[in-house]
């Protein structure tokens, strides 16, 4: 087997800094203070703590040790399925620093702003471009908040057909945010199964579709890593009762530069920057989750929107039939720098050949590993595969188990238990940033795992073991949560 990156190390702990701190430190000189000094009234101010006292040694080496404790993809390998946890170029964060882009303010009107605007406007035609729509807005901050924004806008195309309709269809290999989105616009989610082959059938769509559903939700790859391959059919049942067609588009890195979802029947998408165009990726944000539609529900759109002049580039709002704002100014510039600069660096040939490499290497560990795991669907997948733990639980070993000794082979677990469809769920989704010699250390340590649940499945139970921190009680810290700040 090839060596892991997993090792023991050095691994300090750390305290917190209340706990460092000693009366009279000082990390930093300020200077001589030029007015008189006064003491806050504390009826005003209340009461609170004082702040630690640290010296420029204790910050740095504080914050130091506690960068070691993380994980990102920039340590390794970062397998989510689901999640496209894709490699981050460090030239999108040095565009995104320009004092031009990064000192902007969203206040200084579009006299000022004409830069910003231009990138704005061009990113929209680039991703509409990209996606097969007519118009983008790159408000929404995030895939969830597309999603709501997709959905507004499906409820106010409906509203202004004047007959508001109450019911939306989910299928059990749509993104699990999609029922959340349906009901915050009022509607009653109507969830189907998919097929024997992992995919949609147009007959369970045309037994519940009626002209009381606003339309369906699909996530296109859907959450099993596979191709609707009856997009086409199911839009035009859709379509045929007077519904709309949602693309969840959190997947579009298997299929950007190959298919273009406005083209196969959808109306309105939602993208996830961080996931499909490399921008940062978790962390609380900020993210960015831009939604393209079709030419009717263009004035359904937030605002404001971005429009060109002869000369020069404004926002307009004076749009009846929007569905207002979904966000304050225009959503998050600095991510959409980022990703106008992953668009440009890679151009439609990258773009094309990272989807190409996305299902390669998603396909090269599903036929390395399916003797190994259990795959339910043997089916060629796009961007992510996902076995399960069927032929380890008669050694009482789990998928938990399994990704949990994960930790000590130096890689980040896999999604686990997601999606429902497929019960104890491992979903794997290399992206197209992993080198094969990367994929191949991965791929050697599940089969190793796997050896251990055949021979010490009692040591897999305690797993992780070489982590700073070890097994958690999970159960009990679900059920009664550590808040302290």
């Amino acid at each position: 087997m090839n060596k892991q990156p997993g090792t023991r190390g050095l691994i300090f702990n750390e305290p917190q800094l209340w706990d460092k701190s000693r009366k009279g430190r000082c990390a930093v000189s300020l200077p001589r203070a030029d007015v008189k000094r006064c003491q806050l009234d504390a009826s005003l101010v209340g009461e609170s703590p004082e702040l630690p006292q640290l010296s420029e040694l204790d910050v740095v080496r504080h914050y130091t040790r506690l960068s070691q404790w993380n994980f990102g993809v920039d340590s390794g390998m970062y397998p989510l399925g689901s999640c496209t946890m894709k490699y981050n170029p460090k030239t999108n964060e040095v565009q995104a620093a320009r004092q031009g882009f990064a000192s902007a303010h969203p206040l200084a009107g579009d006299e000022f702003s004409q830069g910003a605007l231009k990138l704005m406007y061009d990113l929209e035609h680039l991703l509409g471009e990209i996606t097969g729509f007519p118009a983008v807005t790159l408000q929404p901050a995030a895939g969830a908040h597309g999603e709501l924004a997709g959905m507004l806008i499906i409820h106010a195309y409906h509203a202004k057909k004047g007959k508001q309709r109450t019911k939306i269809i989910i299928p059990d290999t749509a993104h699990g945010t999609n029922p959340a989105s349906a009901s915050l616009c009022g509607y009653e989610s109507i969830n189907i199964k998919s097929g024997e082959k992992g995919i949609l059938e147009p007959a369970t769509v045309a037994a519940v579709m009626d002209e009381d559903t606003a339309g369906i939700m699909i996530t296109n790859p859907n959450t099993l890593g596979l191709f609707e391959e009856n997009i086409k059919e199911i839009c035009e049942i859709v379509h045929a009762k007077g519904g709309l067609v949602y693309g969840d588009g959190a997947n579009m890195n298997a299929i950007m530069g190959i298919v273009k979802p406005g083209h196969l029947g959808i109306d309105v998408l939602h993208l996830n920057l961080h996931k499909t165009f490399s921008t940062p990726h978790g962390g609380g944000g900020p993210g960015s989750g831009p939604v393209g539609v079709s030419k009717e529900l263009i004035p359904f759109l937030p605002v404001p929107r971005i429009e060109k002049d002869l000369t020069r580039y404004r926002f307009v709002t004076e749009c009846p039939d929007t569905i207002g704002r979904m966000h304050t100014f225009y959503g998050h510039f600095g991510i959409m720098v980022r990703a106008y600069a992953y668009i440009l660096s890679m151009g439609g040939k990258g773009l094309h050949r990272a989807s190409q490499l996305a299902v390669l290497n998603a396909n090269y560990i599903k036929e390395s590993l399916k003797d190994t795991l259990n795959l339910p669907y043997d089916r060629p997948c796009m961007h992510e595969c996902v076995f399960n733990d069927k032929h380890q639980q008669v050694f009482h070993v789990t998928t938990m188990d399994m990704a949990k000794r994960l930790l000590d082979y130096g890689f980040h677990p896999p999604t686990v238990y997601f999606p429902l469809v497929v019960d104890a769920a491992f979903m794997v989704e290399p992206t197209e940033t992993e080198s094969k010699e990367n994929i191949d250390q991965f791929i050697d340590a599940v089969k190793a795992i796997v050896q251990e649940a055949q021979e010490t499945p009692e040591l897999l139970k305690k797993a992780p073991l070489l982590t700073k921190v070890t097994r958690l009680d999970e159960v009990g810290a679900a059920r009664k949560p550590c808040l302290r700040g």
